[in-house]
């Protein structure tokens, strides 16, 4: 057997758990992703971080025009001195953020889906004051749009269930 014959029989081999199981592409035609863009109204936020987040989910899901579900959101974004020097300075700043999400269906308020995700991001505060500042914004940004990926995939991997 060539080479090439073992490639082709390995790859079926590798293929037909997959298609026992069901398994179908998410942005395929008629796949989860198709069948949420555009679909879920995203609360209006409130601050600078939710501003981000809410933009970042409308970027992935699309903007509802007549949407079938409404997403609401609650995020807390923890922060804390991880580098810290002799000096008692801090060099280097820890962010967690933790978003609490609701999907329901947009006329009932019937809660269809819940979750929570979490994930973190760092910045370093050794630079000048605007320096600072800048690398906080950007990690505030890199948190939000986080979040929001990881919101998105499990709406993704779990809209089978309730869209």
């Amino acid at each position: 057997m060539s080479l090439s014959d073992r490639r082709t029989v390995l790859g079926l081999l590798a293929a037909a758990p997959l298609a026992a199981c069901g398994f179908s592409p998410v942005y395929a035609p008629g796949g989860a992703g198709d069948a949420l863009r555009g679909q879920i109204l995203v609360e209006p936020p409130e601050t600078r971080n939710e501003f981000l987040l809410v933009t970042r989910l409308e970027d992935r899901l699309g903007r509802a025009g007549s949407p079938r579900y409404a997403l609401t959101l609650d995020t807390d974004v923890e922060e804390r001195g991880i580098a810290v020097t002799g000096s008692n300075d801090i060099t280097r700043i820890n962010l967690t953020g933790t978003t609490r999400f609701r999907v329901v269906e947009a006329g009932t308020d019937v809660q269809v889906h819940a979750g929570s995700v979490r994930t973190f991001t760092a910045y370093s505060t050794t630079g000048s004051t605007i320096a600072t500042a800048a690398a906080e914004r950007d990690a505030q940004e890199r948190l939000m749009t986080a979040l929001a990926d990881q919101i998105v995939s499990n709406l993704l991997a779990s809209a089978g269930r309730w869209s």
